[in-house]
């Protein structure tokens, strides 16, 4: 007989792309901290809607595509990302300096893996 592990994530988020965060900290080590904040509160929240996120974040961006536009350390850095509230899951679809969001489509970008 197979078993099939059973994980509840009713109460908890998937970060998906944590890699890619890590990557920028190491670049960019003052986003660190800021980074690892929002990285468990993302963890620990149960985000149903859009407006869930806003309660918390009331600077954040709702775009497109599920997508949302994070500012980290005061504005510094910006962290997009793709939720997928049915599932649980938050997907990591851009990290970056202020300068380096504006240089791209929030609605569009992919992280290069």
């Amino acid at each position: 007989m197979i078993v099939v592990p059973f994980w509840d994530y009713s109460n908890s988020v998937r970060v998906i792309a944590i890699r890619n965060l890590r990557d920028f900290w190491e670049i960019h080590p003052e986003a660190e901290v800021p980074l690892k904040a929002w990285l468990d509160e993302a963890r620990a929240a149960s985000w149903q809607t859009p407006a869930d996120i806003k309660a918390r974040y009331a600077n954040a961006s709702i775009l497109k595509s599920r997508r949302v536009v994070f500012n980290i350390k005061g504005n510094d850095y910006r962290l997009i990302v793709a939720v997928a509230y049915q599932f649980g899951a938050i997907y990591i679809k851009f990290v970056g300096t202020h300068k380096q969001y504006a240089a791209i489509n929030a609605d569009t970008v992919e992280i290069d893996s």
